[in-house]
């Protein structure tokens, strides 16, 4: 038996509706095989703006920091854009990650061979692609200094960010993808803009010396622009995708043209301690409440914080993976998932409820609760 607390934060938008899917599958595999996991609801985003005037309150924060794992919804809202950027919800995402010390995001994208025809991709292009790409997450230009507006004699304007690693940082994010490509195809592909960017020629150096201690993985390097086109042209040719923040961020995003859709990603964020686990989606305002939201990243992240969040239930994981590919194969979709030939659509909690029913038929000796 194992012992988890795990903090839940929803968020804004359809946060709430697609975490508490994830929260019931958790709370199914705690039943099915005897763990006790321990849920602590906090605010993040733009509702702990309201409720405290602050994206990350402390009392948050401190959850955060007390659990073995963190389950988080999606933040942000066009009502918040005209604050400061360090009030904006997105601050406290970026606060929280640093506090907790995840450097390293792995973002799976799998195609599932069931719903091929939902990605803008022909079949044949994404057929049997199964990637991970691992994302340095607490560098670059999204933590670097100096960086701010400025206004010059003339009252002409302008903005400026700082891009900058350190060796240390670019070896860490970079052992975490070789030790990745081991137990997958043993292959690492680097992706940077060493031709023009000096943090890129440090980050293949470093690779590359890094590859060293692993010679049983293969190791490419790739600029960011051709790893782009590669992904929507030869997405099979990856296993293991390293690249920085920036870089990361926008390549994982693309890679949901592989799977179908963004809502079907997940994401881990681990460091030398607890994670942070959530779906890759956004806060998607427009359909929150409505139940048209997806919830298989989400319910997906709660399989990774399984495997990751230091318990290592990798049996568990897996169950929930099979029974998310067992739905869309008996033919469920939320809307986002409608290309083509009609199937059954389902709103967000009918979907949560499909995978908790699979789940059960998937695991042995299960006790039915919380479906």
């Amino acid at each position: 038996m194992k012992k988890l607390k795990i903090t839940v934060l929803a968020g804004d938008g359809i946060g709430p509706e697609v975490t508490a899917e994830a929260v019931r599958v958790l709370r199914l595999v705690a039943d099915i095989y005897g763990h006790e996991f321990e849920f602590d609801e906090r605010a993040v985003g733009g509702v702990a703006i309201k409720e405290a005037g602050n994206p990350l309150p402390p009392a948050t924060l401190e959850s955060c920091l007390a659990s073995d794992a963190v389950l988080l919804g999606a933040v942000g809202a066009p009502e918040y854009d005209g604050l400061a950027p360090d009030k904006r919800p997105e601050a406290g995402l970026l606060a929280l990650r640093s506090a907790l010390g995840v450097y390293a995001n792995l973002r799976p994208a799998f195609s599932y061979a069931s719903i091929a025809d939902c990605s803008p991709l022909r079949p044949e292009i994404v057929r049997d692609t199964d990637m991970l790409i691992v994302r340095e997450l607490l560098g670059g230009l999204y933590f670097g200094q100096p960086r701010g507006f400025f206004k010059n004699a003339d009252s002409s304007s302008g903005a400026f960010n700082t891009m900058c690693y350190t060796v240390a940082e670019v070896e860490r994010i970079a052992r975490v993808a070789f030790a990745a490509a081991l137990g997958r195809r043993r292959k690492v592909t680097s992706v940077d803009k060493a031709n023009v960017l000096e943090t890129s020629q440090l980050w293949r150096e470093v690779v590359t010396r890094v590859a060293l201690d692993y010679p049983g993985v293969m190791l490419e390097h790739l600029y960011v622009d051709a790893c782009a086109m590669h992904l929507v042209t030869t997405p099979q040719r990856f296993d293991v995708v390293l690249t920085e923040n920036l870089f990361g961020d926008i390549l994982s995003d693309e890679a949901a043209v592989i799977t179908g859709s963004l809502g079907l990603l997940a994401s881990a964020s681990i460091g030398e301690g607890r994670g942070l686990f959530e779906p890759v989606h956004g806060s998607a305002p427009d359909i929150a409440g409505r139940g048209l939201a997806n919830p298989l990243g989400a319910i997906a992240s709660a399989a990774l914080l399984l495997r990751y969040c230091g318990s290592q239930l990798e049996q568990e994981a897996s169950d929930i993976e099979t029974a998310i590919g067992a739905v869309l194969d008996a033919g469920y979709r939320t809307p986002d998932l409608v290309r083509g030939q009609s199937k059954t659509i389902v709103k967000t909690q009918d979907m949560g409820s499909l995978v908790a029913e699979a789940l059960l038929k998937t695991t042995v000796n299960a006790r039915p609760a919380y479906v």
